[in-house]
């Protein structure tokens, strides 16, 4: 079943230093995710993967097109698409005089509802840290402790922008272990990133966007075999990465 349906859509923004000339950020872009798959969008810095999301999330005005959760249409009714979803962004500040407990329980009433901060906590793996302050976490705490208040309204879609940016390897496994972990339980996952390794591992379908448009979509092994048959090295075929050379003609670091 589809619970996110994307048509046309469209972001603009004014080029600096150039009146009202503008650029298309997102350039008509289509698709739909289905009910509890990890939905990953793969772009080089500027694609459009992060206005994506913010659209999607209600927290960027939709210019053109449409985009529906859960059949709710993000531009007419965003506060009951809130209601839905949760959301981890690249960066985030903390009450820094609160502690995590305390964080969570504060991030729970702005939802009107009560959370068992504990469960919480014990869920992405910080409840030796309850009472700790997030200045005093380690940049892998502080990711799993960001996904933890995005779960405080038990959202059926997540999602990730970028995630495991600037992790050590340690780090980063254990956060792909909570995500398949959420996503077991039957969230929805859509997450950003610019790591091949993660994309192939963590996603059922992937979508590449380049130049603000998406240019190609499919199951990773679907998208290895149409665009990276040939093996760069030794290996039988080639990766995610080879497909997003192949179809963008740059890294993602761009």
């Amino acid at each position: 079943m589809t619970i996110i349906e994307v048509r046309d859509l469209k972001k603009a923004y004014f080029l600096p230093g150039k009146g009202k000339e503008k650029f298309n950020a997102v350039d008509g872009i289509s698709f739909d995710i289905l009910s509890r798959e990890i939905y990953g969008i793969l772009g080089p810095n500027g694609a459009g993967k992060t206005t994506t999301l913010e659209m999607l999330e209600g927290l960027k005005e939709i210019d053109d097109g449409t985009a529906l959760i859960d059949g709710i249409d993000v531009s007419i009714d965003p506060y009951n698409v809130k209601k839905l979803i949760g959301v981890q962004l690249q960066s985030n500040e903390y009450f820094d005089k609160l502690n995590l407990s305390e964080l969570l329980t504060l991030f729970s009433k702005l939802y009107s509802t009560n959370v068992d901060a504990s469960k919480l906590l014990d869920q992405v793996d910080l409840l030796n840290k309850a009472q700790s302050k997030t200045q005093h976490l380690s940049g892998g705490q502080r990711q799993r402790f960001s996904i933890a208040c995005a779960l405080v309204n038990s959202p059926k879609i997540l999602f990730l922008d970028e995630p495991t940016t600037g992790l050590d390897p340690q780090a980063k496994r254990n956060l792909w272990r909570l995500v398949k972990d959420l996503n077991s339980s039957g969230m929805t996952i859509v997450l950003t990133t610019h790591n091949m390794e993660e994309a192939e591992y963590l996603c059922d379908r992937i979508a590449i966007m380049d130049k603000g448009r998406l240019i190609a979509e499919d199951t990773p092994s679907a998208l290895i075999e149409k665009y990276a048959p040939e093996p760069s090295d030794i290996p039988v075929t080639g990766n995610i990465e080879d497909v997003f050379l192949n179809l963008t003609g740059h890294s993602l670091r761009d």
